[in-house]
C-alpha cells in the first residue's frame, strides 16, 4: 500500500471510529423512550442472504419495514446516521438474528443496546448468537459478551446457553414448505468470501455448488435438490437442517458449534473422511417454527405491538 492510500486509510479509519462514538453518545444522552413503535437491528445485508433474511421483520406483519441495519450508526452520510438515532432513541428494539455476539464488529452495538436496557429501554434478543472468529473458541463458548439479563427479553440461537433457545426466525419463510427431487448426492454451498480461495474452488470444482450471495430461492431449491450439504455458510447449515438434509460443516467461526441439531463438523482437508458420519434430522423444521411462534407471542405482548 502506498503511502497517500495508508493515509487515506488511516484516515478514514479515524473519521469511521470519530462517527461512530457520536452517534453512541448522542443517544445514550437522549431520554429514554418506548412509546413511539418498535424496530428490528440486524445486518441488512442484501449480498448475504443470511444476514438478510435472519432479520425477524420479514415474518411478522406487524414488523414489517420496521428495520435497520446495525451497521448504519458509522455511515458517511449524515442522514442515514441522524435516522439511525432517532429511530433507536425513539422506538423499542428487537435485535436479532445473526452472529451478533462475541463479535468485534458488533460489540459497540450491543454494549450499547445492552445500557439503553438497563434504562429501562424495551429490548429483545431474538434469534442472535455468538460468532467469535478464533479458532481457540470454537466449541467452548459458555458466555457472550454482554449481560443478557439486561435486556427485557432473551431468546438465542446458540442451544444449551442458560438463556432461552430461539433459532433464527428465517423458518418462518414459506419456501421451506417446498419440496424437490434430489439431483445431487453431494453439494457444496460457499461463504461468498471462500468464492475468493482460488485453492478451495479448484478442490471442489467438479461438484455442484452455489453460495451464500446467490438468490435466496436459487440457494434453498439448491439444498432441496441435494441428498448431502457441505457448507462453511452458517444458513447454509440451518436451511439444510431444516429441510432433512444430511450435513457436512467447515468452520469459520464459533457459530457452528451449538445448534439444537448438530451437524458433523470438518476441514476442507478431512471433508471425505467425515462425510461418512453424515446424517439428517427429522422434525426440525416444525421445532424451530413453533419455537418462534412462542416467543413471538411473549416478544410481542411485552412491546404492545
Amino acid at each position: 500500500m502506498g503511502i497517500t492510500n495508508f493515509l487515506q486509510s488511516t484516515f478514514s479509519h479515524f473519521n469511521r471510529s470519530a462517527r461512530k462514538k457520536e452517534v453512541i453518545s448522542r443517544i445514550l444522552k437522549s431520554p429514554v423512550q418506548n412509546n413511539i413503535d418498535v424496530v428490528n437491528l440486524h445486518r441488512y445485508d442484501p449480498t448475504n442472504i443470511g444476514d438478510y433474511y435472519c432479520g425477524v421483520h420479514h415474518y411478522f406483519d406487524n414488523l414489517t419495514g420496521k428495520y435497520l441495519d446495525i451497521f448504519d450508526y458509522k455511515r458517511e452520510d449524515k442522514e442515514i446516521r441522524d435516522i439511525w438515532f432517532e429511530k433507536i432513541t425513539q422506538n423499542s428494539l428487537i435485535i436479532g438474528g445473526g452472529g451478533l455476539l462475541n463479535r468485534e464488529g458488533f460489540d459497540l452495538q450491543m454494549k450499547l443496546f445492552e445500557e439503553l436496557g438497563a434504562k429501562g429501554k424495551k429490548t429483545v434478543l431474538w434469534g442472535l448468537g455468538h460468532n467469535a472468529k478464533s479458532p481457540s473458541t470454537f466449541g467452548k463458548i459458555k458466555s457472550y459478551n454482554v449481560d443478557t439479563s439486561k435486556f427485557g427479553l432473551v431468546g438465542v440461537r446458540d442451544y444449551g446457553m442458560k438463556e432461552e433457545w430461539v433459532p433464527c426466525a428465517s423458518c418462518m419463510h414459506p419456501i421451506f414448505d417446498k419440496t424437490w427431487e434430489v439431483e445431487n448426492e453431494i453439494g457444496i454451498i460457499f461463504h461468498k468470501k471462500t468464492l475468493t480461495d482460488a485453492k478451495v474452488q479448484k478442490q471442489f470444482e467438479a461438484f455442484p455448488s452455489t453460495a451464500n450471495n446467490a438468490v435466496f430461492e436459487d440457494v434453498v431449491r439448491f439444498i432441496g435438490q441435494t441428498d448431502t450439504v457441505l457448507t462453511d455458510s452458517y444458513h447454509a447449515m440451518y436451511w439444510s437442517l431444516m429441510l432433512g438434509k444430511k450435513v457436512l460443516v467447515i468452520p469459520n467461526s464459533s457459530k457452528f458449534y451449538d445448534f439444537k441439531y448438530q451437524p458433523v463438523i470438518s476441514s476442507f482437508a478431512n471433508w471425505q473422511n467425515d462425510i461418512k458420519k453424515v446424517q439428517s434430522y427429522s422434525g426440525v423444521l416444525d421445532d424451530c417454527r413453533q419455537t418462534n411462534l412462542t416467543f413471538a407471542k411473549k416478544a410481542f405482548d411485552y412491546l404492545n405491538v
